[in-house]
């Protein structure tokens, strides 16, 4: 088996929760593992309708939109891996992990490795294998996560390293914030065709009410501007928006980033 695929009848399919997150299920025609539960209902309710079991559950980061449905998830399934990352602050994880640590889930015949991504927040991890990146709130398709509790260069320092996987990973965040995001990235770059190509896409696809989920890595390095600090357009832009000089990438970053969150 190809460790840049998923394995032969797996399929993932976002599950709606709240106003726009999702929550991702990983499956075959009878396992389930899902990733950031915020809410156990729409879980459960997925889980029923297409006769799986829940077999684990994976968490990135502690907000409550990703960790909510943990508890009655926990009480429907007995003896339920839950895994997330380490400090003791998430209630109901059966084990916790670090940056290098693997994690196996062989009733669906994945291995997925652990990446430490600080930023959007200073516990957030994401789950790397067969091809897909589950990220949480840290890398959204032409965006990033707000710095609740990191900072810029952490963030960056985070993209960076997620930059340098292979360009064909598909990168499954946990909100559908895409149109919102391009709409900033294009004040950003408005010289980019490749974006603009991708604003047209996106914008059929909402018209639809159709997920834009996940992007791919290649792509984004093209589009987003958080995965281009080292542009020079995107330097320029963001030079305009402070009206002064930036001295590197990490200011370049943190301007892009304060510039979104008042966009």
């Amino acid at each position: 088996m190809r460790s840049d695929t998923l394995p032969k009848g797996i399929s993932i399919h976002p599950i709606p929760a709240f106003n726009d997150n999702y929550i991702w299920c990983i499956n075959d025609d009878k396992h389930a593992v899902v990733v950031d539960p915020g809410d156990a209902t729409p879980v459960l309710s997925y889980l029923r309708e297409n006769a799986l079991k829940l077999a684990a559950v994976l968490i990135t980061h502690h907000h409550y939109d990703h960790t909510g449905g943990i508890a009655k998830l926990a009480s429907a399934v007995k003896e339920l891996p839950i895994i997330g990352p380490r400090g003791g602050h998430i209630k109901g994880l059966t084990k916790t992990v670090a940056q290098g640590d693997t994690v196996a889930l062989p009733v669906i015949d994945m291995s997925l490795q652990v990446l430490e991504v600080p930023g959007h927040t200073l516990d957030h991890i994401a789950f790397f294998g067969h091809g897909a990146l589950f990220c949480g709130d840290t890398l959204f398709s032409a965006g990033c996560g707000r710095l609740f509790e990191g900072s810029p260069e952490q963030m960056l320092h985070s993209m960076n390293k997620l930059k340098r996987l292979p360009d064909s990973t598909k990168i499954y965040c946990a909100h559908e914030y895409t149109q919102a995001n391009v709409n900033f990235a294009l004040a950003a770059e408005p010289d980019n065709n490749d974006l603009k190509n991708y604003a047209l896409w996106v914008k059929e696809k909402r018209e639809h009410n159709e997920c834009t989920l996940p992007g791919v890595l290649g792509e984004q390095k093209k589009i987003n501007p958080f995965l281009r600090s080292h542009e020079p357009s995107v330097k320029d832009a963001a030079e305009a928006f402070t009206s002064t000089s930036l001295s590197d990438d990490v200011a370049v970053f943190a301007a892009v980033r304060r510039w979104k969150d008042e966009f």
